[in-house]
């Protein structure tokens, strides 16, 4: 969670803000977002492939562009499991075994 939350902070934190509650038809809340817990292996390409056009977040649709990150399968489960189980979300560990696969499509 340590190195998650440390990956949050560079990455997703201009964006998704401190405590992941997004920025009013801007920028999708992270936090007890129900797009986000849907689908591991979803988030999970966007963060690897970036996200653009609509998206529901929580009966809120959003259409806007998220690029995607160099990260290391590593660090991409880590900030899963941060993001997935902070501010009122509780997900299943995504590994760095998931995230090559997701890559690797």
């Amino acid at each position: 969670m340590d190195r998650g939350k440390k990956l949050y902070m560079s990455y997703c934190l201009t964006c998704h803000m401190q405590n992941g509650e997004g920025i009013p038809g801007t920028f999708p809340p992270l936090a007890n977002a129900d797009y986000l817990m849907e689908d591991a292996e979803r988030s999970i390409g966007q963060i690897i492939n970036g996200a653009s056009g609509e998206m529901k977040v929580n009966g809120v649709v959003y259409n806007n562009v998220m690029p995607g990150f160099d990260m290391t399968d590593r660090e991409i489960a880590d900030v899963l499991n941060y993001i997935r189980n902070s501010w009122g979300n509780q997900g299943e560990v995504i590994t760095e075994e998931q995230v090559h696969e997701v890559r690797d499509k």
